[in-house]
């Protein structure tokens, strides 16, 4: 197994007598997808800005492999001036595009539209293209089908899924069914530590 993700005991909060993280350690190979669930409030985007060094942990150490990642919005991880193609490009090789593209019923005219003229669900799926041509090892997805209809989400996993010997992914849901279809351990997180 080739480790991707490693998180020893790490610690954080917002404010200093209540840490959303207390002592969390998680590992993540190639080949493996864990879900991170919870309620609303405890720290799983938190988690993923501490991952992309967004925020500093206040204690233990994260160390990952190259990744990328799939917001819940997809609006704000496109500029709104650029072609979806030049965005893609400037960060991925377009190799292999076209099988991707047939798998998640976009069509290569949908890569010269600016993001504001396709549908939420299509310009999710491009960000889903975007991710998988960078080639991560480690992919995060934050709520990745939350704009997409039930066939399309089932299609979309199913696709990641196909992809996951080759990298890592951890995923926040906060559909528990789908947490159960696609991964090997679900993570659930709890309320704030208070000191």
């Amino acid at each position: 197994m080739s480790l991707v993700l490693d998180i020893q005991n790490i610690s954080f909060g917002y404010q200093k007598d209540s840490l959303l993280f207390k002592n969390f350690s998680l590992t993540l190979n190639i080949g493996e997808i864990k879900a991170i669930t919870g309620p609303s409030g405890v720290g799983k985007s938190t988690l993923f800005e501490l991952i992309l060094g967004h925020r500093r942990v206040q204690s233990g150490e994260i160390i990952s492999s190259p990744l990328s990642q799939v917001f819940q919005d997809p609006y704000t991880s496109f500029h709104p001036t650029y072609t979806i193609r030049n965005q893609i490009a400037d960060v991925a090789s377009m190799e292999g595009h076209g099988e991707l593209l047939t798998q998640m019923g976009l069509e290569e005219v949908h890569l010269d539209f600016l993001p504001h003229q396709l549908s939420g669900g299509q310009l999710q799926r491009c960000s889903i293209l975007r991710a998988l041509l960078m080639k991560p090892k480690l992919l995060l997805l934050d709520e990745p089908t939350s704009a997409l209809d039930n066939l399309n989400q089932l299609d979309i996993m199913k696709l990641i899924v196909n992809h996951v010997d080759e990298m890592g992914v951890l995923l926040i849901t906060h559909d528990g069914d789908l947490a159960a279809w696609c991964a090997d351990e679900i993570i659930t997180l709890t309320q704030p530590v208070t000191e």
